[in-house]
């Protein structure tokens, strides 16, 4: 390959490169989104943002336990996965893919939950819930999938 056909390529991609970030893709504001941070680091002990969403109050209609039912917990931290089946999580309603996990029991079912199994995190990445809320969010899960 000539120089020149090198260099006409080479201008040319960095022309087109110009084409990829438009006028105000430049701005500081623009710029600051796309360096922005994607998660968070949440070390235990720390508020880790619970509090806001426990100061909206109780959300299952119990008085005064604090303990969130069954719904409410699939819906703060198990349905990311279990609505879409992310990394191979039986989908809520799936009855064929829940018979099979049934087959083992309840308690290894609430101990895979707790405990973490396979991709799933322990309490489904919510270290704060106990072990009664995601026991509920398990039978609640199973409920609605038979």
């Amino acid at each position: 390959m000539s120089a020149s056909k090198w260099i006409a390529g080479c201008m040319a991609c960095l022309g087109l490169a110009g084409l990829t970030f438009a006028e105000d893709d430049m701005s500081h504001e623009a710029i600051a989104k796309r360096l922005e941070p994607v998660g968070e680091l949440c070390l235990e002990g720390q508020d880790c943002g619970t509090s806001a969403a426990s100061a909206g109050g109780d959300t299952t209609g119990s008085a005064g336990g604090g303990d969130m039912g069954g719904e409410a917990v699939y819906n703060s931290a198990c349905v990311a996965c279990h609505d879409a089946g992310v990394a191979g999580a039986p989908k809520i309603g799936d009855s064929q893919a829940w018979s099979t996990r049934l087959e083992k029991g309840t308690e290894t079912l609430y101990s895979h939950a707790i405990n973490g199994f396979n991709a799933m995190p322990a309490k489904g990445g919510n270290p704060n819930l106990s072990d009664a809320e995601v026991e509920a969010a398990v039978d609640y899960l199973i409920e609605n999938s038979q």
